[in-house]
């Protein structure tokens, strides 16, 4: 695929004009606080190159899943109120998306300044399935930018979408890959081609069933897929071991066995781990005890037990194997960081990556989520994704609609 860049419309120029950017501020909210703000970081950039160019900026955005009006807890106040506070230039929300506020504030925009518009998933045409319902909703934001407007897609966490702010609006203007977006790309084409091996996959996670594609996609491209989280469970089920009450999917066990099969014979190694933590409940403060990972019913928990992190001897060989990699992807924490007691196996393969000397990229919102509230900084790693679900399609070898429409 071949893309105009940011710089490429920067080099046209963009003073005085309306720029439409989107972005990706999905960022976690505790109320109305941002809890994770890697996002709106990365986000920046762009937004500083444009208006600091003189281009009027309208951005827009989404917040988590609102069903298609607007929601008080999806409101992108939060996120802008972080952006506005990081940012070198103004920065302002409009209380809807392209109805009376949008319009005026945008008229009133001066160069070098930014509108972002209220989350877009609150007018249900934005994910509609109707080509017709989406194109009015881009042809209503594209209206917004006037008669000499430019399109950047800087969101690689919604290439993945054929949304009307992702993918029809870009049919409507000229279109631009945004830094982000192409540092993404860049990245992700590291672990698909002409990759440096060892080659070693770290993946975590609640459900196996979120995995498959990519699972089955990396047999016989990475070297070793290390298996943590809630979907290791399903693997040690795989192998004819009991889990006790640890997370299962029954009905994914026969797909796993067929893939552990199919990796022997394409020389692609699968780790699981050989000792779990497990908890008499799901909590912060419950009672927990490391036993073997073919033993979970025999902790003093029984049928009860509920693993809840790889335990010590898994976390050494993980950080062993990942030590000795020359590239690395880990997508999903080994256990529930969120609990203290738990955390263990997930910062474990977060200090491993710190000490590697292997182009390293943590991917997805929950690992990126992870090593930040561990107390690990962004420029440790090689790479931290902002793709999440987008990644994971790249990985599987889908086609991104988001990207697919910028190829020129």
């Amino acid at each position: 695929m071949t893309f105009h860049t940011l710089d490429e419309l920067i080099a046209d120029g963009v003073r005085g004009r309306y720029v439409l950017v989107r972005s990706d501020l999905n960022v976690p909210l505790d109320g109305s606080s941002v809890t994770d703000d890697g996002r709106i970081k990365a986000s920046l950039p762009v937004l500083a190159k444009l208006t600091d160019a003189g281009a009027r900026v309208l951005v827009t955005a989404h917040l988590g899943r609102p069903k298609g009006a607007p929601e008080d807890k999806y409101s992108l106040t939060p996120a802008v109120a972080r952006l506005a506070e990081l940012a070198s230039f103004k920065v302002s929300l409009a209380k809807d998306t392209v109805g009376g506020s949008a319009k005026a504030s945008a008229a009133a925009l001066q160069d070098g300044e930014a509108l972002v518009l209220e989350n877009v998933r609150f007018d249900a045409r934005e994910t509609s399935k109707d080509d017709a319902e989406r194109g009015a909703f881009a042809d209503e934001l594209v209206a917004l930018t006037g008669s000499h407007g430019a399109f950047v897609d800087d969101a690689f966490g919604a290439v993945h979408r054929r949304h009307a702010s992702v993918y029809d609006v870009a049919t409507r203007l000229p279109s631009y890959q945004g830094d982000l977006v192409r540092t993404e790309v860049e990245v992700l084409r590291k672990l698909t081609t002409d990759t440096q091996r060892p080659y070693v996959v770290v993946l975590g996670g609640s459900k196996v069933s979120d995995k498959l594609a990519v699972i089955e996609n990396l047999i016989g491209k990475a070297d070793t897929i290390l298996v943590g989280g809630g979907m290791l469970f399903t693997f040690l089920a795989a192998a004819g071991h009991k889990v006790a009450g640890s997370l299962l999917e029954a009905d994914q066990i026969p797909v796993v066995q067929d893939y552990l099969k199919r990796a022997a014979d394409a020389g692609t190694e699968f780790v699981v781990p050989t000792d779990v933590v497990v908890a008499g409940t799901f909590a912060a403060d419950a009672d927990y005890e490391t036993v073997r990972a073919d033993a979970i019913e025999g902790s003093s928990f029984g049928a009860q037990g509920i693993g809840l992190d790889i335990g010590p001897e898994s976390a050494a060989a993980f950080a062993a194997r990942i030590r000795g990699a020359r590239t690395v992807f880990w997508n999903g924490p080994m256990g529930v960081f969120e609990f203290p007691a738990f955390a263990a196996g997930t910062r474990a393969i977060a200090q491993a990556l710190t000490e590697t000397e292997a182009f390293t990229v943590v991917g997805g919102g929950d690992s990126a989520a992870a090593v930040r509230t561990l107390g690990f900084a962004d420029d440790q790693f090689g790479h931290i994704s902002t793709g999440g679900g987008a990644s994971l399609e790249y990985l599987e070898g889908k086609e991104l609609p988001g990207l697919s429409v910028l190829d020129r």
